[in-house]
């Protein structure tokens, strides 16, 4: 197989890479290789990845919530859903990307 390089990955991406990571306990290629393989529709079994997740069980929430949480995620995916991409970007700070 063959081996890629990424270039020029800001603060924030490679946060978030770390983050799903660690909160998966994954390697970095993993979680790299999982977002490719989403991000361009393709799965492992070379099924198509939007085949794999029903939308509407990314917008539901899971567990036990009382009647405020499951208002308040509801507003939230609602206010998110309608937001422009650049209202969701945070303000960079200057932090190690891999310690």
């Amino acid at each position: 197989m063959p081996d890629l390089v990424i270039r020029h990955v800001d603060h924030l991406l490679a946060e978030r890479i770390q983050a799903f990571a660690k909160n998966r306990q994954w390697s970095l290629n993993e979680v790299l290789l999982h977002a490719l393989r989403r991000g361009l529709g393709v799965a492992e079994s070379g099924q198509q990845a939007e085949a794999l997740v029903d939308a509407d069980e990314l917008a539901m929430p899971a567990g036990s919530w009382n009647a405020t949480e499951q208002a308040v995620f509801r507003e939230t995916v609602q206010a998110l859903s309608s937001a422009r991409g650049d209202q969701l970007v945070p303000v960079a700070r200057e932090t190690a990307l891999f310690e």
